[in-house]
């Protein structure tokens, strides 16, 4: 298997990540995403501006990137001002944390493995 082929099969856009927000025993909602990718990364920064603060990028990547269970995106653009005033900055936090750090459970070291075979 080329390097390629190994790289999109282990670690391509067509993984799904699902994070359930929850308020004492009661999920709330289901957020899903596909892994962020480097193209997916210059438009969300680009799209942040000239603030360049993390907070706006991560905000950005959320609601570009938050999906129902059927695909559909969950937020718009133009929630970005209604979430940044309303919504807890803590709940935005664990949702984004959660998109930022999906995929760390697949360890490199088993991709190298497998690219030897």
């Amino acid at each position: 298997m080329e390097a390629i082929e190994l790289l999109k099969n282990k670690f391509g856009v067509s993984q799904k990540y699902l994070y359930e927000l929850k308020k004492e025993e009661e999920t709330v909602l289901e957020i899903y995403w596909n892994p962020l990718t480097i193209a997916e990364r210059e438009a969300i920064v680009a799209k942040s501006g000239n603030s360049g603060t993390n907070d706006d990028f991560a905000l950005d990547l959320m609601i570009t990137k938050a999906l129902d269970k059927d695909g559909k995106r969950l937020f718009q653009d133009g929630h970005k001002a209604s979430l940044r005033r309303e919504v807890n900055a803590a709940t935005l936090q664990d949702i984004q944390l959660a998109m930022l750090n999906s995929g760390s459970e697949y360890k490199l070291e088993e991709a190298k493995a497998d690219l030897k075979s």
